[in-house]
């Protein structure tokens, strides 16, 4: 799942592998996807956990215009990982130290987590209720666009409010 900075779900995908290695690159193609069929330009930034870290992926979707911050490593680790230092994971460590690579992936925190957790626990849904990938697939869309729709109604009626 993929949201703006405003927890608007942008793209809902689902996978039958449970690591998230590898889902990147076509999670950013379909967010690319959605937002070109109703004609806005694509992201200009990309936040993901570590899970993602994927140096192919990353590098297309660098070579695309769109910056990339994923950490190399799970949060716990201090130093580099042997025989990792170097090339892009060395920079996304800098870059990540600094000031403000660390404010825009604290964004992270605040856009993507809330929508995970209004799904799981505030509508208590938890598993899918349907079998079958695209079964699943149609499911965890209409979970998303029900997210949006919620977020849309409790924002027309918090601006109706006197």
């Amino acid at each position: 799942m993929t949201v703006n900075d405003r927890q608007v779900v942008l793209a809902a995908e689902i996978t039958t592998e449970s690591p998230d290695f590898g889902h990147l690159e076509p999670m950013v193609d379909a967010t690319r996807r959605e937002l070109r069929a109703v004609g806005l330009d694509d992201p200009d930034v990309v936040l993901a956990d570590a899970g993602y870290w994927h140096k192919r992926q990353m590098e297309n979707i660098v070579s695309d215009g769109i910056t990339v911050l994923v950490p190399p490593d799970a949060g716990l680790r201090k130093g580099a990982r042997p025989g990792w230092d170097g090339g892009l994971y060395a920079f996304m460590r800098r870059v990540l130290a600094t000031p403000e690579g660390r404010a825009l992936y604290r964004q992270r925190q605040v856009t993507i987590e809330p929508v995970f957790g209004q799904i799981k626990f505030n509508r208590a849904i938890k598993r899918f209720q349907r079998r079958g990938r695209a079964a699943c697939r149609s499911e965890w869309r209409l979970i998303a666009t029900t997210d949006n729709l919620l977020k849309l109604h409790n924002h027309r009626i918090a601006a109706a409010a006197p």
